[in-house]
């Protein structure tokens, strides 16, 4: 427990003991854990008869107190009460019928499993089967992995239909030859698109995540700064496609067939590659989430080898009217797919410096 309990402030969670024990117990086993500092204060319940009425200096001693003995279920309840109104996001953990109000009061409400009651359990949001204090620090790890790898199977998905959309219109703008095709972009979104944002779903997280401070509960799953990302990659990848498909007319002469060929291929790898752009801020760029997720390789070793049979199996390669480039092409093709890589990778570094000075 003394573990998790490290874990809890590396992850910027106070843990805060309150018992109905004597004092010197309660002091003696939190000092123990971590939970308080040799020599912290402990408020008795004596000390909580009226926390309403409570001063702002009494208050902001009782707020920073780690442990509290001799307290009653009742005034479990309004300690849970006196955190929220401090703006905190109060975790509950409780096994008797006493504990239940508190229970059902606190943001989360946590029931021991084998020795709680009926009613503690009832009323709880979440039971731990094993009354272990480290499955609760487990389900935090969980849940920031979870929400985690939900932003990044989004951030990616809309970021390479963006790049589409923007890549067509721009083209019709511009009075480009049309880069891509309805039945290509379909083949996109079912192929390039899918099935790496299938395998970032399944990413076990970085490795500092408990580390990291909690996000604000209110803040959204998609973010200011997770749209920024969204359109900054669209772009990247957009401004890829345009580019091999000019240099591709403009330098190597192709046209028709040969030059679709040339932007779809692109905007596939191009996608592809950029399934590695999602690793976490601050994160290393070869050795991260993303790319210690094996699902992500067998996604991009799988669509490569797709999308390989579509432009060589002939009957593919004429319903998508593709047809296989020579070597200038697929150089140019390999040079304008690896570019939203290396420029998003650029842009978080640049992105991360700004932060870390205006943090400072």
């Amino acid at each position: 427990m003394k573990e998790a309990i490290a874990d809890c402030r590396q992850a910027g969670i106070r843990v805060v003991m309150v018992t109905g024990d004597h004092a010197i117990t309660a002091k003696k086993i939190a000092e123990g854990l971590g939970i308080a500092d040799p020599g912290a204060g402990i408020v008795e319940g004596r000390e909580l008869e009226a926390l309403g009425a409570l001063g702002e200096h009494e208050r902001r001693r009782v707020l920073a107190t780690p442990v509290f003995a001799r307290v009653t279920p009742a005034q479990k309840l309004d300690l849970v009460r006196l955190y929220q109104s401090a703006g905190e996001v109060v975790a509950m953990t409780g096994d008797g019928v006493n504990d239940a109000p508190a229970l059902q009061k606190a943001d989360i409400g946590v029931a021991m499993g084998l020795r709680g009651t009926e009613v503690a359990r009832e009323a709880a949001d979440i039971v731990l089967r094993d009354d272990s204090f480290g499955s609760i620090v487990a389900a935090i790890r969980e849940g920031r992995v979870i929400f985690g790898n939900l932003r990044r199977f989004l951030v990616y998905l809309l970021s390479c239909n963006i790049s589409e959309v923007m890549v067509v219109a721009l083209a019709v703008v511009a009075g480009l030859p049309l880069p891509l095709l309805p039945l290509q972009i379909l083949f996109l979104n079912l192929v390039t698109d899918v099935f790496p944002a299938f395998a970032l779903a399944t990413g076990e997280g970085e490795a500092d995540i408990l580390r990291q401070p909690p996000r604000n509960p209110r803040e959204p799953l998609l973010a200011r700064p997770q749209w920024i990302f969204i359109a900054v990659y669209g772009v990247l990848l957009t401004a890829a496609t345009l580019s091999a498909l000019v240099i591709g007319r403009e330098s190597l002469g192709l046209e028709g067939e040969a030059l679709v060929t040339v932007s779809f291929l692109t905007l596939a790898f191009g996608q592809l590659i950029h399934v590695f752009n999602m690793r976490g801020a601050g994160s290393p760029v070869l050795r991260n989430a993303v790319t210690r997720n094996p699902y992500v390789w067998l996604a991009v070793i799988f669509c490569t080898g797709i999308l390989l049979l579509a432009m060589y199996v002939p009957p593919v390669a004429g319903a998508l009217q593709i047809a296989p480039p020579d070597l200038n092409g697929w150089m140019l093709v390999a040079a304008a797919s690896a570019a939203p890589l290396l420029l998003g990778t650029l842009f978080g570094a640049a992105r991360r410096l700004i932060e870390d000075r205006s943090h400072g």
